[in-house]
């Protein structure tokens, strides 16, 4: 999955800047960012997913209302 993907590498990416100061995380620590990146991806898709779904029923509901004048 994208979002699997896409974590791990900002993880990586966070851990290359961690050693690269000279200090050390504990592979659970890197393993709780990761879980933590993909709650915020989850939460800004569910977010993005219900203002869509919120302009479909607006849409829908003016279909139906122009409907209404055409018999």
């Amino acid at each position: 999955m994208l979002r699997t993907q896409h974590a791990e590498e900002i993880t990586q990416r966070f851990r290359e800047m961690v050693e690269q100061s000279g200090d050390i995380l504990s592979p659970n620590h890197y393993d709780e960012l990761s879980l933590l990146i993909k709650a915020g991806i989850d939460t800004a898709l569910v977010d993005y997913i219900e203002r869509m779904a919120e302009k479909l029923e607006a849409l829908a509901a003016d279909v139906r209302k122009g409907a209404e004048f055409f018999d």
